[in-house]
């Protein structure tokens, strides 16, 4: 089985500006720089030959390259509590149009569409469920809500693998396709 996800991978600049604010969030896990990214599409576990199916529908995908600039730092709450840190990426529409077109290619080949709203981000920490939401977390949060990056491109679409271990997840590029 193949634990599959499609994304976008921030150019090394803008993963070291991540990296840099990564800090005074006691339990937080978080991410290295190879798995900084933009997810547009999570697939799940699939066999080989779904799996090559989607080789198949994302080479087929056409869109203009992606351009983004990070847009402060928020999180996602489950039951109540923060479970994870990330930062945002705008404009939101162009990057929401390009999860549509992955959508749509995976639809076309007989995976359920996604139900969540899209929300462009790049996920920086993941949080035990006992760090609710502590003062460490707010402290972060409000340091650098106001984040922010010049433009950058996002030239490929890209086919992820995810390994999970006892050491985080580890990403895998499966495939690459140029944008444009």
């Amino acid at each position: 089985m193949h634990r599959l996800f499609i994304g976008l991978q921030p150019p090394p600049a803008i993963r070291s500006m991540l990296l840099a604010i990564m800090a005074d969030v006691p339990g937080a896990r978080w991410q290295r720089d190879d798995q900084l990214h933009l997810t547009l599409r999570f697939v799940g576990e699939v066999d080989a030959r779904r799996a090559d199916d989607i080789l198949l529908a994302l080479a087929r995908v056409r869109a203009p390259v992606a351009h983004a600039a990070i847009a402060g730092v928020a999180t996602f709450n489950r039951d109540g509590r923060a479970d994870t840190i990330w930062a945002g990426a705008r404009p939101a529409e162009p990057l929401a149009a390009l999860h549509r077109k992955v959508d749509r290619a995976l639809v076309a080949i007989g995976l359920p569409p996604e139900t969540r709203a899209f929300v462009p981000h790049i996920t920086l920490a993941r949080l035990a469920r006992a760090q609710g939401n502590g003062p460490a977390i707010d402290a972060f949060v409000a340091r650098h809500a106001a984040l922010g990056s010049a433009v950058f491109a996002l030239p490929h679409l890209i086919l992820f693998e995810s390994h999970l271990g006892s050491g985080g997840s580890v990403y895998e590029i499966v495939e690459r396709w140029p944008l444009g």
